[in-house]
Parts: C-alpha cells; sequence; structure tokens
C-alpha cells in the first residue's frame, strides 16, 4: 500500500514538473520571440537639413589653360614689412634703405610720403622717378629699387600638409610641398620624412587629396591642380609657385562604415583606384555573423538628394552580383539580424538562466 501510494506521489511530482518545464519553456520562447520581433523604429528621411544658401557638394573643374598654369615670368608685389634700398644710377648721394609701414607707404627724401602697398618693383620704380622729376630735383633719373628683406615673399601651405615656405621670384609646385614635407608638416601629425613629395604625388599624407587649390594673389578665381599618380604626367602639374600663393592641400574623401561591420567609422578614399564594397568590407575587418547580408544599403548624397541604393553583400562575395564603386561621402550600412545579435551576445544564456531561476523559485 504505501509502495503504491510513493508511486502516485512520484507520478505526480513528475506530472507537475512537466508542466513547469512546460510553462518555462513556453515563456522562455515567448521572451525570445519578443526580442527577434522587436524592431528598430525608421524615422521618414529625405536629405541633409538645408539651412546654406551655398550648393552642396560643389563641382570642381581642374584647371587647363596653359596661360593660367605656366605664366611669364612675375614681378614681385611689395607689402607692409618689405625693406627697400632705393639707388639712382650714378648718384651715389641718394641711397635711402626704408621699411613699408603699416599703412603701405615708404618714407622717402625729397619726395615724402609714397604709397608702394601692393606695387610691383618696377612700378615702384618708376613712381620713385616721376616724383623726383616733378620734384625739379632730377632731369630724367634712373632709379633703382632692391628688396633687401621681406616677410612677404613666402608661399602659406594649408591643409594636410601645412607649413610656410620662403619663396624669392618663383619655385615649383612640387619643390614647395617637398620643402614642407621634409619639415614633417604633416596634417594628421605625421612622422617627419613621411610626407615628402614624390613625383605624382606619392609622398603626400594618406589623408591627403591629390585634388589641390592654389589661391594666387592678384586672381579672382582660384587654381585647381590634380596630381594625378602617373610620374609621366608629372611635368604637366609641377607648375611655378609665387610669393603670396596659397596652397590648399584639403582632405581625401572618406566612406562612412554603420552596422554589423568588425570595425566601424570612417575609411580613406584610396588615390590610385576605385574603392569598392568589397576593398571597404576588408578593410572593416568585414561583415560581422549578425549582419542581414541581403539587406546592405549604399546610401549617397548627391546635391540636396539622398539615394539608397539596396545590395545584397553575399552575392557580391561570392562573385554573383557586380561590386559597387563607391564614392566620397557614401554611407554603408550593414543592419543587424535580432536573432543573431542576441546568440551573439549571449541571449541565449540569458533566457536559459532566466528558466533556470524561474524553476527554483517554482519548486521552493
Amino acid at each position: 500500500m504505501r509502495q503504491k501510494q510513493e508511486g502516485l506521489r512520484t507520478g505526480a511530482s513528475k506530472l507537475v514538473n512537466q508542466v513547469v518545464w512546460r510553462r518555462v519553456w513556453f515563456a522562455s520562447i515567448a521572451l525570445l520571440l519578443i526580442v527577434v520581433s522587436a524592431r528598430q523604429a525608421e524615422a521618414q528621411f529625405s536629405g541633409p537639413a538645408l539651412g546654406i544658401s551655398s550648393e552642396v557638394n560643389p563641382p570642381i573643374t581642374i584647371t587647363t589653360d596653359p596661360a593660367i598654369l605656366f605664366p611669364g615670368p612675375r614681378d614681385i608685389y611689395l607689402g607692409t614689412g618689405d625693406v627697400l634700398s632705393v639707388h639712382i644710377f650714378g648718384n651715389t648721394d641718394y641711397s635711402p634703405v626704408v621699411r613699408v609701414g603699416l599703412d603701405g607707404t615708404v618714407q622717402l627724401p625729397l619726395i615724402g610720403n609714397l604709397m608702394v602697398d601692393n606695387l610691383t618693383v618696377h612700378q615702384t620704380q618708376d613712381l620713385i622717378a616721376q616724383k623726383l622729376k616733378a620734384a625739379g630735383m632730377y632731369r630724367d633719373p634712373q632709379v633703382s629699387v632692391q628688396l633687401t628683406d621681406s616677410p612677404n615673399q613666402i608661399v602659406t601651405v594649408l591643409g594636410e600638409l601645412h607649413g610656410i615656405v620662403p619663396v624669392i621670384g618663383e619655385r615649383r609646385l612640387f619643390d614647395v610641398l617637398a620643402a614642407v614635407g621634409a619639415g614633417g608638416g604633416a596634417g594628421g601629425g605625421g612622422a617627419v620624412g613621411a610626407t615628402t613629395v614624390v613625383v605624382g604625388g606619392g609622398g603626400l599624407p594618406s589623408t591627403a587629396s591629390h585634388v589641390l587649390t592654389i589661391n594666387r594673389y592678384g586672381m579672382a578665381q582660384p587654381i585647381i591642380i590634380d596630381l594625378g599618380t602617373d610620374p609621366a604626367k608629372s611635368a604637366l602639374i609641377n607648375i611655378p609657385i609665387f610669393p603670396r600663393d596659397t596652397i590648399i592641400v584639403p582632405r581625401v574623401g572618406v566612406v562612412y562604415l554603420l552596422g554589423a561591420f568588425k570595425t566601424q567609422g570612417a575609411i580613406p578614399l584610396q588615390q590610385n583606384s576605385p574603392i569598392t564594397l568589397m576593398k571597404i568590407a576588408a578593410l572593416a575587418g568585414g561583415p560581422g555573423w549578425e549582419g542581414r547580408f541581403n539587406d546592405l544599403r549604399i546610401i549617397r548624397t548627391t546635391g540636396t538628394t539622398r539615394q539608397v541604393v539596396k545590395v545584397d553583400i553575399s552575392k557580391v562575395i561570392n562573385g554573383k552580383a557586380p561590386d559597387p564603386v563607391l564614392l566620397a561621402e557614401d554611407i554603408v550600412f550593414l543592419p543587424t539580424n535580432p536573432m543573431k545579435a542576441a546568440i551573439k551576445s549571449g541571449g541565449i544564456s540569458t533566457l536559459l538562466g532566466i528558466a533556470s531561476i524561474l524553476i527554483l523559485a517554482i519548486q521552493q
């Protein structure tokens, strides 16, 4: 009789345990389904916010006019702080040495104040001769002006390379960039010597664009130069650089990676070859296992219009779909599969832990 009662109790206990396990199992499945079915909120977005009057992503036109790229000899322009030595041929008594003041004038004997700011050396010589002749001091003076010291005979380099290079007369573009690079002027704090410019711009920092902008004193429009990557064409881009020129070395365009990549962030574009989706994925360590491979999105902004292109990266990897070429400022977004993300982040073990706690609570 006792054995029969114990058997009934054991059977009832097993039945209760089965019911408890089923409830825990269903609760775990329900919790997992809630996690899997949770979707991220997607907001409607048609492009960047408009708050500027200038054109977004304006096109760049490379300067090709030989008259602009390779002008003839350029006279020196005078400016504040220049030290001038004035002489009259055949007359050693008149040889003043003067400095251009903050107001752009010089104080000369027999003439007084004379505005020379933004005048060339030859224009200054002619102006001094006219003033001396008008004052009745000389009949036909032959004036020569020598620039003995000047803070203005420099070229300024800004951007990924930055520095100041003294230039008297003219120097070539590669010489100026190499002088800045040899001085360790990398915009990203690069090592000395790592930015020395070689033919084709191969010595620029990896973050520097090969399209340079040169703002030339006296010219309304900037000069746009593409250094390119072909050494055979270096002579066509090694243009003369004059004092007061400003060379801007901009940062190269980048592609932004978001989502289920092993490494997220901005990746600079390569200068010597097009950058494709496969190359970007390789540089980022490859797509993560939790990514939705068939739902990769390339977000591209053209002007004020934003376009979204969906790509199946698994087909691209297997060679069943073409490898898209990316452009500067593209955003590559690989969404995350919630179930895979839960498994990768320990979601199953968490559910099992909760189930164990529920079982212990029920048994107690």
